[in-house]
């Protein structure tokens, strides 16, 4: 239905894609707008969404790198390895659990 909705909008024909998309530095403006008006002080950008659904979103809930660097669209996990940093609090979680496991 979403896209039905779209599929005769003239960014999307203009661009040839499913939905509207705009660039990165309009959606920059966006979300700064928002950040505004909801008194948000952090510098809101795409590249701070990528990075916080890469951490906080998917590894810190044990999404495998691989998939993670999949749903990115990344062609290799290095990429994704720059977005995605490893965590203190997975490593301190996955050291107790293997602390468990050997009965320390």
């Amino acid at each position: 239905a979403i896209l039905k909705k779209y599929e005769s909008h003239p960014i999307c024909l203009k661009q040839g894609t499913c939905l509207p998309v705009v660039c990165n530095q309009k959606a920059n403006s966006y979300l700064k707008e928002i950040a505004d008006f909801c008194g948000i002080k952090k510098n809101l950008t795409t590249h701070a969404a990528r990075h916080t659904f890469a951490t906080t979103v998917t590894l810190a809930n044990n999404v495998p790198l691989q998939e993670v660097s999949a749903m990115l669209g990344h062609a290799s996990t290095r990429m994704t390895q720059h977005y995605a940093r490893v965590m203190d609090r997975n490593l301190k979680d996955n050291m107790n659990i293997v602390r468990s496991k050997m009965g320390l």
